[in-house]
Order: C-alpha cells, then structure tokens, then sequence
C-alpha cells in the first residue's frame, strides 16, 4: 500500500491504524525537524537531541498501536510528548527510577510543566483545549508558529483558500468557546445579555441600539470590559498563552529554531529514520505499525503600543462547535474594530457634520504609578508612570505631574551639576516625554492614539533617613480629561531596587561565567567540573584563575554566549562582577565583533562581610560596548585565589524585538549576604498576564553540595532550568552550560507571576551573595 505525499496528517493517521507503516515516515519528514527545534531547547547535546526525537516517535508510534495517540493535530502532540519524555527523563534521573510506562507517557490530559503550572487554567487556555482537535491543529499552524495557508494545506488534506476558511472557522468557534465559558462562571445577572451579543459586537455586526447599550454596559462593567479585550485579540491569547502551554517556556527559542530549519529545507527522511533503529526497535515498531496506529539616568525608556488583553480566569470547559467543511470558501474577514469603552462625560461641542464624520469614541485615560521592584532607602530606583487610552480617538496633550514620598528626590540626567533643576532644561525626551522637575516632576508629550498605551520611568534617589510607608502619587490632565492615581508602596528598609525599566515589545536575558576553578590536573576536579558527585564546592578547593582566552596578559578571563532574535537591538546593558576583597580599578570586556578588550571602570562597589572575610559585588553601565549578540568575553587581574574564594562575572542585556508581544521588563539589583534567613524581593509596579514571565536570577557563592537553597514566587518554590534543577538546592553552581561554574549562579525560571508577586530566596546551610533579578513579562491591561 503506497502513501501519497498530499495525504492530510490525519490521513495518515488512518493509514497507520489500518496497518501502512510507510505512513509514520512520512509524517516523520514533515514533522522531525520542529520536533528537533524544540529538543535542542531542552537538553545540552545534538546527540541527546536525535535520542528524544528517535524515542519520541517510537512512543507515538507505540500509543497509535495500543488505540492512542493523536486524531487530526500531530504537531501539536508531538511538541507535548517531547516535553514530556525530556521531563520524565530528568525526573527519573533525580530519582534514580525508570519511567517507561506508557501510561505515564500519555495520561490523557495536557502536559504542563511545574514551571508553567496555572497556566492550563486561563480561560483562553481552557477555550482552546475544548476546540476540536482539527481546529486546535489550525490555529497553532496559523497563528502560532505563524505558517503560510499553502505550507499547512498538504497537512490539511486542503487547499489554500481551504485552510483560510478553517482558521477563520477556528478563530471564531474559540471566540464562542471563549465567551460560553465565562457565562459559565454565573456572571451578575445584568451581564448575561451583555455577553450573549458580545461576540457579534466585537465583529462589529450589532444594531446601533444594541451596539449603544453594550457601549454604556461595558463602560461601567471592569468585567465585561476585560471579556471584550481578550476577544478583540484571540491572537494574542494564542501566542503568549497557548504557545508556552504547548511548547513550554522555549517557544520563542522553538519558534526560532523552526524557521531557520524551514528556511535551510533539510530534514531526514522517515525511513531513515527506521533504518536507524536498533533491530530490536524495527521489529517493535514494524509490530506496532502492522497492527494499527515576548535612557537616560532620568528618563530610562518608554514605548507606545497596543497593550494585549487582561489576564483570562479559570472557567469550566463547553461543548466543542461542530467541525467545518474541508472545501468551504473562506467568506471576507471583516476588520474587527477595536472599541474602546465609552468615558463618562459631557459630549464635546463639535457641529453635527463632525459628529457623523468621527464616531470613535472619545479617549479615556487609565492611569497607574508605582515603584518598580522597592524603594531602599539610600539607594536609587525607579518610579515607573503608565497610561493607556482605553478610547478610540486620540487624547490632547497630556501633562503628568508626580508628587514623591518624603526623602525621595529625582535625580536629573547629569547628576544634579547643570541647569536641569528648576525646570528649565528637559531632563531627556523618550517617547514624546519632556520632563523637568521643580517643587514636583512635571512631565509632557503630545497626543495619546487611541487604543495605545505609554510610560515614563523616573530614576530617584532614597535618602538614608527616608521614613517609610508613603507611596508616590500622580495627577494626569489632557484637556477636559483628568485622573489621577497612587501606590501604596513606600520606602522599605530592605529588597532590590530597579536600575533599569522599559516597556514595549522588549525582552531580557543574562549571561555570565566564573573566574576561579580547581585544579585540572587533579583527576576529582575533571569530576567536579562535570558536576559529577564529590567534591563540588569551592569550599573544598584551593581554587585557581581560569584564563581561557587567547591573551597573553590577562590572568583570569572565561567567555559566554549572548543569544538574541535576530532583528532584536539592545536598549541597555549591565555589567556585574564579584569577588573576594577588594575589587580591582578595572576589568576588562571584549564582544564577538571586537578585536580587542576594552576597559571598564566600577561605577558602583558593594562591600559586605562575609565568612570568608570580605566580598564585593560591582556594577557598570556597558550599553555602549554592547551592541550585539554572540560570544563575550570578561577578564579580570584581580581575582584573588585560595580556598572558599569566588569570582564572577554576570552580563544582564534588555533588547527591544518586534516580534516580542508587548511586554515589561525591569532590572533589579542589590548586594546582600543571605545566611539563616531569606531575602524578600517584591517585583513591584508590573502588570502581568496569564503567560508565563522570564525571570533571571544572577547570585555568588553558592555551593552545589550544600541543599536548602529556595526560591519562592508567593510562597511556591520555582524549579530552576539550568544545573541540577533542583527546587531544594536552587543556587549550585550553575549557568546555561553543563560544568560546574563554581561560586556562580545564573538561574533562570519562566513562572506565572500574581499581580504583586514577591520573591523569596533563602538558605538552609550555604552562605549567599544575592546580585540581580530581571524580569520581563507580557503585559496587560
């Protein structure tokens, strides 16, 4: 029995439960190289990436024979089942047990990792899963991995316009789903026939008078008003929340990944594949297969741009709608018309033909300020002001003005040594923004278009006797618009202030390595490198400069891999480093487009007493050496050797990139020795989403043999991705590579954040340097 190259995937699911084994390859070519892209996200090596795509298939193939597997929507599945098997994988090696049960392999419920977890709840999540399965395979064709209709028509068994139709279907039977599930959450009374017309509303095919009521509904209804925005963007919803549901907290690597293997167009061939399995493997499959089958010092950086929906709320599942025809033509997409709920005030005094020409409606302010992550008293920080026009026409100019709690003061673009106190000379200009200060922050730009959203973040200065509890307050004036808003959120006594903000379509990442390592003339330290057990603390060793670069004079210097989206432009860039003692005057920094080191000076040095004596951590602003992604390089002279000693080095980049979804990034940073207690950091002045947040922890000193170091998000403890993701020994030694960085954590972790979320990093036994938290995370409204 052939196999035709145009048959559907679902098609060929039929052929392999009717006993074609030739079928599974050919879905094996279409389908291997995503199945790669995501492999190489989740474990270290090309040869454990072919073993899990190789036992993936194998599994699929053995759940298809045993009346299994998957329907219509074989990508998908295949993404979830390699997650699984490399989760299960790490899972039985910390546990030292097997994990080949395929019922383990295929519980009948959706995949989420530990990291993610709560996100299969959102109620865009929840209206996905319950699509039919044809439907789910579309939308994540279409509108995740964002595939053309011809690319997806052989995997349809359809044409072009085919697979239009079906998306188009698809978008809106979620829409549907969407709001059946929220009406079964036994909303008040006075918003059932709200969201009964919601749908047709949003397409913008109601009655005027219908059209109006909804308008005056929504405009008092905070819970209305949230169902309205996450269906005006179904695709938004799809990307920052059901993409990491599926792929996991690498999609944007998997997504990548993916196209650059589309565009390089090579993947092996399914039998191959077959061909390469053991014997003993052939007979089994072949058994099977016979048998069925996201500035300045003042004004750091702003954006404007559409924000994306509110987070979605946890609902109980609806009857899927009914399955579209194959051939249908796909009818006109009419735009959908982004409303923006009604404002509350007289109607302006416009002549009537202006009135009939510009029906938008008027703009409406929402307006919020808060300290970004704490306010410390003698430190600096940052205060970060955001607006959005919930309105569909554009605003006037708009004025804010910032009245600061006592003891904190703004600090202009230079230092407080020329003219820009009293209001005279703008501190900077980003995103239309001007500011000045004087007995308050006054701060200017022109018109806000409707449906986008802004921020100014001003950078303070705590004083040392700064009282705490008052928070800083705000007034906004444009035109007959006012509003005004305040934190609760004084000065503390202890945290992490921000050094750096920005909204937009923005993202962070942080790279570092150590300095210091044992002796690798000793055979145990081949080991420890390895971080194979035995002897993996810097404790145990006389520890020794690393000098891997190809310098002659530099005595200590190590290397790491900035990766970033290929369009993406670094917006700032933050250098760390720590040791023993007393730092050096200079350390050195060299990027992949550099012929040669360049000179970096501490801006700033935190001195604390240690165990060992003392340590240091020091910061330097290095966004003018770094421009671009790839390897970089740090060298240090002063690093000081012998046993119990650290040194490090930690990079922190945040890059705007416009295919990231509208996201908040800040920067957090202070120098604190956490023994026999722990560290409360609040995360402040974010508005997050239900998708999960990227969140990277720089901390020295830590040690992989000594257990008891957490981190907690409100009270649950996060798994790191890196080392030995252990949620009980966090901090061990450990960056992005496999060996043992010791005295060096860069720890990342993609969890959900709450709407105030509160980190807690503690220690049972270990002694730590606490550095750096960044955080990017998309936004809502």
């Amino acid at each position: 029995m052939s196999v035709e190259v145009s048959q559907s995937d679902a098609e060929l699911l039929d052929a392999i439960r009717a006993g074609n084994s030739a079928a599974y390859g050919t879905l094996y070519e279409r389908h291997a190289a995503a199945a790669r892209s995501l492999a190489r996200h989740l474990v270290q090596s090309e040869a454990e990436v072919e073993d899990v795509v190789a036992e993936t298939f194998t599994k699929i193939l053995d759940l298809i024979g045993r009346g299994g597997g998957p329907q219509d929507a074989f990508r998908p599945y295949l993404l979830t089942s390699v997650r699984r098997l490399v989760y299960d994988r790490s899972a039985a090696d910390r546990r030292n047990v097997t994990t080949d049960e395929i019922e383990r392999f295929d519980p009948g419920v959706p995949f989420v990792d530990p990291a993610l977890a709560g996100l299969e709840r959102s109620l865009v999540a929840r209206a996905f899963l319950s699509l039919p399965e044809r439907w789910r395979m579309v939308l994540w064709h279409t509108e995740v991995e964002n595939a053309k209709a011809a690319d997806i028509a052989p995997l349809l068994g359809l044409t072009a316009n085919g697979v239009a139709a079906l998306a188009y279907r698809a978008r809106e039977g979620l829409r549907q789903a969407y709001l059946q599930m929220h009406l079964a959450t036994a909303p008040h009374q006075a918003c059932r026939p709200v969201l009964g017309r919601m749908g047709a509303y949003v397409r913008g095919g109601l009655a005027k008078r219908d059209t109006r009521s909804v308008d005056e509904h929504i405009a008092d209804c905070p819970d209305c008003r949230a169902v309205f925005l996450e269906l005006t963007d179904v695709n938004q919803g799809l990307r920052v929340i059901v993409g990491p549901l599926i792929a996991g907290p690498v999609l944007a690597g998997y997504l990548a990944g993916l196209g650059k293997t589309a565009a390089g167009g090579g993947v092996l061939g399914g039998i191959g594949w077959f061909r390469r399995l053991p014997k003993s493997q052939q007979a089994a499959v072949a058994g099977v297969a016979a048998a069925v089958l996201a500035g300045t010092a003042f004004l750091l950086v702003s954006g404007e741009d559409p924000l994306p929906p509110p987070r979605a709320v946890a609902v109980p599942p609806v009857p899927s709608p009914p399955s579209v025809a194959p051939e249908l033509e796909p009818p006109v997409e009419r735009p959908v018309p982004v409303r923006a709920v009604p404002t509350p005030q007289a109607p302006p005094t416009k002549s009537k033909k202006r009135e009939r020409r510009d029906r938008r409606e008027p703009p409406k302010l929402v307006a919020s300020i808060e300290p970004l992550g704490a306010l410390i008293r003698d430190r600096p920080g940052i205060v970060g002001v955001r607006l959005h026009n919930e309105g569909e026409r554009p605003t006037e100019e708009v004025t804010v003005s910032v009245d600061l709690p006592p003891g904190v003061d703004v600090l202009p673009a230079d230092g407080g040594k020329g003219n820009a106190v009293g209001g005279v000379d703008p501190v900077g200009s980003v995103d239309g923004w001007s500011c000045r200060t004087g007995e308050s922050v006054r701060c200017v730009r022109p018109a806000l278009d409707g449906g986008h959203s802004t921020a100014v973040f001003l950078k303070v200065r705590v004083a040392e006797d700064a009282p705490e509890g008052t928070g800083p307050t705000l007034r906004v004036s444009s035109g007959p618009l006012e509003v005004s808003a305040s934190s609760a959120a004084g000065v503390r006594a202890s945290g992490a202030a921000a050094r750096f903000a920005a909204d937009g379509r923005v993202l962070t990442r942080v790279i570092g390595n150590t300095l210091l390592s044992c002796d690798s003339q000793q055979s145990d330290c081949r080991a420890a490198r390895n971080r194979e057990a035995g002897r993996r603390d810097n404790d145990l060793w006389a520890m020794r400069p690393l000098d891997q670069d190809d310098e002659d004079d530099t005595r200590a210097s190590s290397s790491a891999v900035l990766e970033l989206p290929e369009d993406a432009e670094v917006v700032w860039a933050g250098l760390y480093w720590s040791g023993v003692n007393d730092p050096g005057r200079k350390v050195l920094l060299r990027g992949p487009d550099d012929d040669r080191y360049r000179t970096v000076r501490p801006a700033e040095v935190t001195k604390l007493v240690m165990p060992i004596g003392s340590g240091y951590q020091a910061f330097a602003d290095v966004t003018r050496l770094v421009r671009s992604a790839g390897k970089w390089w740090f060298a240090d002279k002063s690093v000081e050797s012998g046993v119990s000693r650290h040194a490090g080095w930690g990079l922190v980049v945040v890059a705007k990139d416009r295919d990231q979804p509208y996201s908040q990034a800040v920067v957090l940073d202070t120098a604190t020795v956490i023994k026999d207690r722990s560290l409360t950091v609040p995360l402040r002045g974010l508005t997050p989403s239900a998708a999960p947040a990227r969140l990277d922890l720089v901390v020295w000193d830590g040690d992989a043999d000594l257990s008891g170091d957490t981190v907690l998000l409100d009270d649950t403890p996060l798994r790191p991705e890196g080392g030995d993701r252990d949620p009980r020994n966090v901090f061990d030694g450990s960056t992005t590579g496999r060996w043992n960085t010791f005295g060096l954590d860069v720890d990342t972790f993609h969890p959900v954040l709450s709407r105030d979320p509160i980190l807690r990093i503690g220690t049972a036994r270990d002694v730590l340097l606490f550095g750096v938290v960044a955080v990017s995370v998309p936004a809502r409204s």
